[in-house]
């Protein structure tokens, strides 16, 4: 394969990757109100520590799931801060096992390789420095006078 096939591979894998993430995440914190909200009312847990935990681990599985996601659309877009941010969403999903470990290991696998290094580390180019004298060039460049183009040949 290329290396832009790759890329693309890298990137939906980082994308699926965090959309099943939000996706449990969102079963699990509707479960958890489920539950809180079907606990008998002196023997569950106080309203506001389900409030917090429910904040909490929302919060910390969105800091968990945001780089992936960032990382796939700036793989696919080619973005220059893309393979940056890959680098840390793989960091992230390598933490959950097994599909976050094996987009982890395909993304540092890729974007350490040779192929991944010329794909993102391309030099950035550069206009020359302009000539020392190219202002007094400017200033003292007068315009031509316009001429109209010749009449063409007649042909019959």
């Amino acid at each position: 394969m290329i290396p832009e096939e790759h890329n693309k591979y890298v990137a939906i894998s980082h994308l699926a990757y965090g959309g099943l993430s939000l996706l449990f995440m969102i079963v699990m914190m509707i479960f958890m109100s489920a539950i809180f909200l079907t606990a008998p009312g002196a023997e569950g847990p106080p309203a506001a520590f389900m409030v917090f935990m429910l904040v909490f681990v929302g919060g910390f599985s969105a800091l968990m799931t945001v780089p992936s996601l960032a990382a796939g659309y700036g793989l696919l877009k080619r973005k220059p801060w893309a393979r940056t941010a890959a680098i840390v969403g793989a960091v992230t999903a390598a933490s959950s096992f097994p599909i976050g470990t094996a987009v982890c290991v395909y993304t540092f696998w890729f974007l350490f390789s040779e192929p991944g290094k010329l794909l993102y580390d391309r030099p950035r180019f550069v206009l020359p420095p302009p000539p020392p004298n190219w202002h007094a060039n400017a200033l003292n460049h007068h315009e031509n006078q316009y001429a109209p183009p010749p009449t063409p040949p007649d042909w019959r």
